[in-house]
């Protein structure tokens, strides 16, 4: 019997979940509430809002009522529409007690539902759409699902997402925190950091994120099986969990799927327009008997599980496609690039996203009105990433039938790989066979500083990203600014991560979620560098990928002569709330060659003077010569 209980542990897996485990799944009803169970489970739902009230593993209350909205909870939920509508949309009594399933439905009739957080329950939502929330629990499972489907008929007014999440507060039993391998800690409640940004991490490297109770040896996990309904992207930071900031310091797990942090995310619809999404289903998972480490571990077992399973067969009735309507894309990237060292693509990165399109609305946290928003802004529409190989080849399964922009990026090659007009046909693979990747080169080159990887993982300081004290830290360990030598500093050792101003007043502080606002005097980061007997001709380019800003501009200055801007900044917060990138561009500035000289020279990039949390975070600068170009200024 004891192995037999083994067997089906693995194959379920659950941990601690005994043989009587296979009992029936039931699902009742009151008035007010429905409640799910199997032998693992109990959870109630609200029939007004959809909330997930209560979830009780053996009969232990995992989620708490005494902070703000209290329990698991959609930012955007049914209420505040024209009716709401609840039934069951999977009976277990009608499939031998494998799985049952409930749907709360609000049906907005044009009036505007769901907010953000922060905004009063009963103040006017976001936009005309209508909602459905689904829970979700099988046979045996340690855990429920959750799904949300927003709609907007053609005949709802235009209207616009503020930030949109789910969110659930934990029983304060839990203590430990597990965000990915730099945040993984014991976390209890009086230990009042007061700063939540220390622990955004990038939501598709952390699918499998939570707490655990060193008290009690249990865990609750939010499981992404799939980042397809997410925005941004893979490179997109966000909250994962956090302590709330009410006094009671609940625990918390997230899933924003319409980001409002680092550059945040666009989701318009327009009068006229028909639209739907589907944001899941993803899985609250709870674990037992086992320390944080094996807790966590196990949840990430737990998570290939899921995605082995995506999409998931029992989801029916809403505009999911199924396994057999969805398809594989193959295809592999051939590197043409005569002055590249390397003809691989480490870390890279495939995706098939919407095209580009225009910001229309003016809405907190979101871009400004007439902005161009790309994949990583993107919360409106499904994007398909996957990882590739180093020789160049990817499949990126599971997607679902459309037209899409092929997108791709890789550490060490500047840039980023596009074709457009991709169709997807459903239930058919799609081989784009060798795809030639040539990445932009305005002239030869001269020198380089860091790696092109969208981040700035390698440069001095930057193991430490999350410390709100950075910025105060450069000045002390930078007190004469950075001089870097062209082959002869690393940039892992002599550049620091963060170019901000540089602080000169001892009571400077940190200030929780606003980083330093005191000022800063200008900082110059000198570029040394030696063209040799030859005076170079013709037009220089300095190139620039920028993963994250607080300023507005740069100055560059060549020789002490200045150079011009590099302007149009794109502010994210990076800086501000502690992250090691935000939103990823590239600038350039076109400058007259005659500028630079044979043998020494000097290259100087000067954040101007002000707060101190207005400064940038490089992921990679270039240096070119074009000798056979006329000369033109601006970028």
């Amino acid at each position: 019997m004891q192995n037999m209980y083994r067997l089906i542990s693995a194959i379920l897996g659950v941990m601690a979940v005994p043989l009587v485990a296979l009992a029936q799944v039931t699902v009742t009803e009151s008035e007010t509430e429905f409640t799910l169970a199997n032998e693992v489970l109990t959870a109630r739902v609200s029939k007004r809002s959809g909330d997930l009230v209560s979830l009780a593993h053996r009969s232990v209350e995992m989620l708490t009522d005494k902070s703000g909205h209290p329990g698991g909870y959609w930012s955007h939920d049914t209420t505040g529409g024209q009716e709401t509508r609840t039934r069951i949309t999977i009976d277990p009594r009608g499939n031998g007690g494998a799985r049952g399933e409930v749907s709360v439905k609000g049906i907005s009739g044009g009036k505007k539902m769901g907010h953000g957080p922060g905004v009063p329950r009963d103040a006017e939502g976001d936009l005309a759409v209508d909602i459905e929330i689904r829970w979700s629990l099988g046979r045996g499972e340690s855990g429920i699902y959750t799904y949300c489907t927003f709609e907007h008929p053609a005949n709802y007014p235009a209207g616009a997402f503020t930030e949109a999440r789910f969110a659930a507060k934990l029983a304060d039993m839990f203590d430990w925190i597990t965000v990915d391998a730099k945040r993984d800690k014991h976390y209890p409640a009086s230990r009042r950091e007061g700063d939540k940004y220390i622990y955004t991490a990038l939501q598709s490297e952390n699918p499998a994120s939570g707490w655990s109770s060193t008290t009690q040896r249990t865990g609750f996990w939010l499981i992404n099986p799939s980042m397809e309904y997410m925005s941004g992207g893979p490179t997109k930071v966000e909250f994962l969990c956090h302590r709330d900031t009410t006094p009671v310091a609940a625990p918390i797990v997230l899933n924003y799927w319409r980001s409002s942090h680092y550059g945040g995310a666009v989701v318009e619809v327009a009068e006229g327009e028909r639209w739907s999404k589907i944001i899941g289903p993803f899985m609250l998972y709870v674990n037992t008997d086992g320390d944080p480490k094996s807790l966590a571990a196990d949840a990430r077992t737990q998570w290939t599980k899921e995605v082995a399973k995506w999409p998931y067969d029992w989801v029916a009735g809403v505009d999911y496609a199924r396994r057999a309507e969805r398809s594989i894309v193959r295809g592999q990237f051939a590197l043409s690039d005569p002055h590249a060292t390397s003809k691989t693509f480490p870390n890279l990165r495939v995706g098939l996203t919407a095209a580009a399109y225009t910001s229309t609305f003016a809405r907190s946290g979101a871009p400004a009105p007439g902005r161009v928003i790309d994949w990583q802004q993107d919360g409106k529409n499904y994007q398909f990433w996957a990882r590739g190989a180093d020789n160049g080849r990817f499949s990126i399964p599971n997607v679902r039938a459309g037209t899409y922009t092929l997108r791709a990026f890789a550490d060490g090659v500047l840039g980023e790989f596009a074709q457009a007009n991709v169709t997807v046909k459903a239930g058919q693979p799609l081989d784009l066979a060798m795809l030639e990747w040539k990445p932009v080169r305005r002239g030869k080159q001269l020198w380089e500083v860091g790696v092109p990887n969208r981040n700035g993982s390698e440069f001095a300081g930057a193991d430490k990203f999350f410390d709100p004290a950075m910025p105060l830290n450069y000045a002390k360990q930078f007190p004469d600014d950075v001089t870097f030598i062209v082959g002869k500093s690393d940039f892992r050792r002599d550049w620091f991560f963060q170019h901000v101003p540089h602080n000169e007043n001892p009571a400077a502080k940190v200030e929780p979620f606003y980083g330093i606002r005191s000022a800063g005097r200008a900082t110059p980061y000198a570029i040394r560098f030696d063209l040799g007997s030859a005076a170079p001709r013709g037009r220089a380019i300095l190139r620039v990928a920028i993963c994250g800003s607080g300023a507005r501009e740069i100055g560059v200055t060549v020789n002490d002569a200045p150079a011009g801007k590099i302007d149009r900044l794109l502010v994210d917060g990076a800086i501000t709330r502690h992250s090691i990138q935000g939103l990823w561009y590239e600038r350039e500035l076109a400058f007259d060659a005659a500028l630079l000289k044979a043998g020494a020279n000097v290259l100087t990039l000067t954040i101007p003077a002000g707060p101190i949390n207005n400064g940038v975070i490089y992921d990679y600068l270039r240096l070119e010569l074009d000798e056979s170009a006329p000369v033109a200024k601006g970028d």
